[in-house]
């Protein structure tokens, strides 16, 4: 089992920054790609960033170029950097760990989930 804790959501102004991170706990010896989905209300939960154990990363073409995804292995921990934020950001984040099957866009594919942290954005 492998436990993920999101932090670092909360209110912010349209242009501002926010950096979150996901620790996750248990069998922390995976490999598994990381990611970050996030589900507006009345929306369905979309993938937004993913990066692979050795560090390969991708984007949904509305981050591109403002949203940045990192981790650190040793500290078991993942991050979503996301600058120039604007209200159509604003949603629930969600940390995930992959399961190594099927296309990263199916939530299906993911095998665990963080509780989720708010992320609005004011315009």
């Amino acid at each position: 089992q492998v436990q993920l804790v999101e932090s670092g959501g909360g209110l912010v102004q349209a242009g501002g920054s926010l950096r979150l991170s996901c620790v996750a706990a248990g069998r922390t010896g995976r490999r598994d790609a990381m990611g970050w989905f996030r589900q507006a209300p009345g929306k369905q939960r979309e993938l937004v960033a993913v990066i692979t154990y050795s560090g390969i990363t991708n984007y949904v073409d509305s981050v591109k170029g403002r949203f940045t995804i990192s981790r650190d292995n040793a500290k078991n921990t993942v991050y979503l950097q996301m600058n120039s934020l604007n209200p159509e950001d604003t949603a629930i984040y969600y940390c995930a760990a992959y399961s190594g099957r099927g296309s990263y866009y199916a939530t299906t594919n993911w095998n665990y989930w963080g509780q989720g942290t708010q992320v609005t954005v004011s315009s």
